[in-house]
């Protein structure tokens, strides 16, 4: 047998890297809090400034990355409501196409990407591409903004419960998957998050599923930022005072009884 006829010897069992292991970079998606640096955790932020490359969008801390070492590139990928926007799809594939590069990829995200997020979508195109990704969970947007607006999502002998409702699309959208009638009848505080443009949808279908009118509703615009404002009413009011009033994303409503407290702690201070 002439020498470049002779077999190959045989692999090592085992000896064969996985796409992952052949990648030397990875991904770490940050939750970084409604847009108040000082409410990123201590593990985010030591992420973000461990980082080489930091994609983030407006809704974000965006004020820490102007402190970041000069050598950390900064993707914005923000999207716009009806505005310009980044497909998620590209957004994947930056996270992907960097971490295999060898580079250290955090995802910065405003509130927490798990919630209402797109941090799923982008932790299984991480793996699909064999691109080791972690996720540091950040204060999430739907507790943090009423809370610091001075409303708790639950309260004994208020509100035994919270439903967090995403309201990027309205009800009747062959897209909803939510049940109306079931959320006006839960007795627990609604919270609703991307549901600015879809408000008055929503808020029309409680009142004919039975939720009584005079329900208290407080919206929270740029929640913890310099920008918040605090608009309150009802449940048959909040819709068309917001829309009076200009209010814009991102803002979080929350409707039930508790939404009422923040003005009865107010008369002690």
């Amino acid at each position: 047998m002439a020498a470049d006829e002779r077999p190959m010897p045989a692999e090592p069992a085992g000896a064969r890297m996985t796409a992952a292991e052949e990648c030397t970079g990875r991904v770490v998606l940050v939750g970084g809090g409604p847009g108040d640096p000082g409410l990123m955790t201590v593990a985010g932020l030591d992420a973000v400034r461990a980082a080489d490359v930091v994609v983030t969008d407006r809704l974000g801390p965006v004020s820490i990355l102007g402190d970041l070492d000069p050598g950390i590139e900064v993707i914005d990928v923000g999207k716009v409501p009806f505005g310009p926007a980044t497909p998620q799809e590209e957004i994947n594939g930056i996270l992907v196409d960097h971490a295999r590069r060898g580079r250290t990829v955090v995802r910065l995200k405003g509130g927490d990407s798990f919630l209402f997020g797109r941090g799923g979508e982008e932790y299984l195109a991480c793996t699909a591409a064999g691109v080791p990704v972690t996720v540091i969970p950040g204060v999430t947007s739907a507790f943090s903004v009423p809370a610091l607006a001075g409303i708790p999502a639950t309260h004994r002998g208020l509100s035994q419960g919270v439903s967090v409702i995403s309201g990027h699309v309205p009800p009747g959208s062959p897209a909803s998957t939510l049940d109306y009638r079931a959320l006006a009848r839960s007795g627990t505080t609604l919270v609703l998050l991307m549901a600015v443009t879809t408000l008055a949808a929503i808020t029309a279908e409680l009142l004919a599923e039975g939720m009584p009118g005079d329900t208290p509703a407080v919206m929270i615009e740029n929640g913890s930022t310099a920008a918040e404002r605090v608009l309150r009413g009802t449940l048959a009011t909040i819709a068309r005072d917001a829309a009076e009033a200009g209010i814009a994303p991102p803002a979080i409503t929350v409707i039930g009884a508790v939404a009422a407290l923040s003005e009865q702690l107010s008369a002690y201070t």
